[in-house]
């Protein structure tokens, strides 16, 4: 049975393949065509009619795109047959009579299997510019409502109308349910139904009024076991049901009362937006609580207190209610068929008020801006950055839309906060998102902090980016926007005569990481079986290496382009004009530039290493392709050519790791037991945290200097970048431990001696034998000014200053 399968699966595949190439039915599509352009050229039609046309014809298009592909592997033989038979020959010139029959054969081949594919690409592109027009009409339309005015809603006429069109909405509910009560239908449905609807309202009220706070005790008690990664994960988890079990009382609530048959078909679409109403409040309250949780311990995307927290939960909440009220008003002017005046009084309060929350919001968001500044962080991160643009967005949306909804622009000003609202809400649910798949990571044991792994970042970046479509989705694209959009970027960008795809693409990085993965196998194999077995030295083995690695990426590269369908003949054209660059005067910019690329690819040094170069010394702070910024420990920026630390001598004090040696002088008085001096330094060197004990610091009596016994720690150091506080921390250490046992730290001293010191006092005034004046006779700083006396100072022997 097995073999049978085998030997049928191939005969199954060619008749899927050959099921999949036929041909469209050219004749219907010719109809819809037709109908079609009648349609747009009339532009008489309605949105909605558009729209379904545009499905319509959507289809038929992508039945053209996969018929473009019939024959085609046929066709491709075909090609190659004819270009194997050479060039046709020139005008005036004869052929082989044989060679220009099969020519012949081979071309009229062509041309048969060539038609379906030509008629469909015909038609595809028909389809296509019917699709154009059709979007281009549905724009039109789109944007002249939004720029649609209305009478102001600060015109006190319109407020007149209000009662009345709200009194008008309710008389049509309650007309639609006295009569179903009246025939009968209403009375007959509620005791058929009766049980169910009870059950169903039993659990609307448990699932709505009791669920919220059973969760919130739930987590409560989760979150009482402790910290950590499982227990955030766990709390984020129950806290969802904060939406979904009243969600599903909602819509229990929802069918209780359609069950009723109390409403007619006016009254049922208000029923129905209960479901919406629910959603808005429900999700407003459980980002009230994610975003500005009550508990001081909760962990939070944003870095605020509890008083902004407190403010926070009570606008997010308001601004839920806001867009409930908005949607029920939207229903009751629908339900009432109000006018266009009637509708903006309606609505304009809910947006003012909709404005002044989103205004406080902002206020809310920018505080966190000042907490991060406040930290002192060098560098915000994306996500506060984000965050203070969103909030700069939800300011200048709180006053521009409400001005424009009291100028008459009610679309206008629908348009922009409704959307800016779901925009907020999408971003906050991102930003939780992005928390709990960092706490998933830690979880599985794969990372010990959010910010050691790579992969978290990556799956919250991915996670924006799937977003944009709902994004769009937000601001008024439709479904069929973002199928075009996603039909344009199948068919490629074109770039001279090159098309690159989605599948290029793939291609590309596809070929391009095998290359890759397959030369860096080779330089591996060399590296570690073939030439340690030859005679090359070691330098000579990493330049093989290294060469190997740069000629192996290059041609990975070119094969990546070539298997990709990219025409490199356009590379020619770069090359001439890089050479005619550099016979110009470039060479200083094409060698800094190839600096940059073997400092990119070999990577001698890198972002954060600590280097010297040309006398200055700092950490790199960014490596670009022409120079490199290194930042001093004064905080200015050195802009270094990249030739000059590829040909330079560069000092690299942290490459592969930031292990370093300190030194530390001191000395001692003469006459000190420098044995007893060696044990307290090596004492003091082995108790700091940051000496590495293997190697052993190690004291080195240096000698005898001029006025001590000089003596060094050196030391190795867990981490370089600590070796002045190390230095600061043993001298300290050091001036403790000496004057606890008396060791002295002498000082340079100078000795002074007089050769002629009887030239200080007069002849008369002799000096004593203690070299004090006699009594009565003047003191010998009282000398006449023609006392010159020669004075020569020696350095101290032994630091006694008591000659003199």
């Amino acid at each position: 049975m097995l073999r049978r399968f085998l030997f049928a699966l191939p005969l199954l595949l060619l008749a899927c393949l050959a099921a999949a190439q036929t041909e469209p039915d050219y004749a219907e599509w010719e109809q819809v065509a037709s109908r079609a352009e009648n349609a747009v050229e009339a532009a008489a039609a309605s949105s909605a009619a558009f729209a379904t046309l545009r499905e319509e014809i959507d289809g038929f298009r992508s039945v053209f795109s996969e018929a473009q592909g019939i024959n085609s592997a046929r066709l491709e033989t075909l090609r190659g047959q004819i270009g194997a038979l050479g060039a046709p020959p020139e005008e005036g010139a004869t052929e082989e009579e044989g060679i220009a029959q099969r020519r012949a054969e081979l071309e009229a081949q062509l041309a048969e299997l060539a038609a379906p594919a030509l008629r469909a690409e015909e038609a595809f592109r028909r389809a296509d510019g019917i699709i154009g027009e059709i979007d281009a009409i549905i724009r039109e339309r789109r944007a002249e409502a939004l720029l649609s005015r209305r009478p102001s809603p600060l015109d006190p006429g319109g407020w007149i109308a209000v009662p009345d069109a709200l009194q008008a909405a309710w008389r049509i509910l309650a007309d639609g349910a006295a009569r179903n009560v009246a025939n009968g239908s209403a009375r007959e449905a509620i005791n058929q139904n009766l049980p169910l609807i009870i059950t169903l309202l039993v659990v609307a009220l448990v699932a709505v009024l009791r669920s919220r706070r059973w969760l919130e005790i739930l987590g409560e008690r989760l979150e009482g076991r402790g910290e950590g990664a499982g227990i955030r994960v766990s709390s984020f988890l129950v806290s969802l049901g904060q939406i979904a079990v009243p969600m599903v009382g909602m819509f229990a609530l929802t069918r209780a009362l359609i069950l009723t048959d109390l409403f007619d078909v006016l009254g049922e679409r208000l029923v129905a937006l209960i479901p919406f109403i629910g959603f808005a409040i429900f999700m407003a309250r459980w980002l009230a609580g994610r975003l500005f949780p009550s508990s001081e311990a909760a962990v939070t995307p944003l870095r605020l207190d509890a008083g902004p927290r407190r403010k926070g939960r009570f606008t997010v909440f308001y601004i839920g209610i806001a867009v409930a009220v908005f949607g029920v008003f939207r229903a009751v002017a629908e339900l009432g068929s109000f006018s266009l005046s009637t509708r903006g009084v309606l609505e304009f309060p809910v947006l003012l008020v909709l404005g002044l929350l989103l205004y406080r919001l902002s206020i809310i968001l920018l505080s966190h801006a000042r907490s991060v500044n406040s930290e002192g962080l060098v560098q915000p991160s994306v996500f506060d950055r984000l965050v203070t643009t969103l909030a700069r967005f939800a300011r200048i949306v709180a006053i521009v839309g409400p001005a424009l909804s009291a100028l008459g622009y009610v679309n206008a000003a629908e348009a922009l906060m409704l959307p800016a609202v779901a925009t907020l809400t999408l971003f906050a649910v991102l930003a939780l998102l992005t928390g709990l798949i960092r706490d998933v990571y830690i979880l599985l044991g794969r990372g010990k902090g959010p910010d050691e792994s790579l992969v978290p970042v990556l799956a919250s970046t991915a996670l924006f980016i799937a977003s944009a479509p709902i994004l769009a989705l937000i601001w008024g694209a439709s479904v069929t926007d973002l199928r075009e959009v996603w039909v344009r970027i199948q068919e490629g960008v074109t770039v001279g005569e090159t098309t690159i795809s989605p599948g290029a693409f793939f291609v590309l990085i596809l070929v391009f990481a095998g290359g890759y993965a397959l030369t860096r196998f080779v330089q591996s194999a060399l590296r570690t079986s073939v030439l340690p077995k030859t005679r090359l030295d070691v330098g000579g083995q990493t330049a093989v290496v290294s060469g190997l690695g740069y000629v192996g990426v290059f041609l990975a590269g070119l094969l990546a382009i070539s298997a990709a369908g990219i025409d490199l003949s356009s590379l020619a054209f770069i090359a001439g004009a890089l050479g005619v660059g550099i016979g110009f005067g470039l060479q200083n910019i094409v060698s800094n530039f190839i600096s940059g690329i073997i400092l990119l690819v070999e990577r001698p040094i890198s972002e954060g290493d600590w280097i010297e170069v040309g006398g200055n010394m700092g950490y790199v702070r960014d490596i670009s392709v022409r120079s490199t910024r290194i930042e001093t420990f004064d905080r200015t920026d050195v802009i270094v050519p990249n030739a000059d630390l590829i040909s330079g001598t560069v000092t690299n004090y942290t490459r592969g790791n930031t292990v370093g040696r300190v030194i530390v002088p001191v000395g001692v008085a003469y006459g000190t037991d420098t044995k007893r001096v060696e044990a307290i330094l090596q004492e003091i060197a082995e108790a700091h945290p940051m000496v590495n004990l293997k190697p052993p610091p190690f004291v080195y009596f240096k000698g005898f200097g001029a006025d001590s016994l000089d003596f060094e720690i050196r030391a190795i150091l867990r981490d370089i970048a600590w070796v002045l506080v190390v230095q600061t921390e043993m001298n300290h250490s050091i001036a403790q431990r000496f004057a606890a046992e008396g060791i002295e730290i002498p000082f340079a001293q100078r000795d002074i001696w007089l050769r002629n010191p009887e030239a200080l006092t007069p002849a008369s005034r002799p000096l004593s034998p203690e070299g004090k004046a006699e009594e009565g006779q003047p003191r010998s700083d009282e000398a006449p000014e023609t006392a010159h006396p020669d004075f020569r100072a020696t350095d101290a022997d032994d630091g006694d200053a008591s000659q003199s």
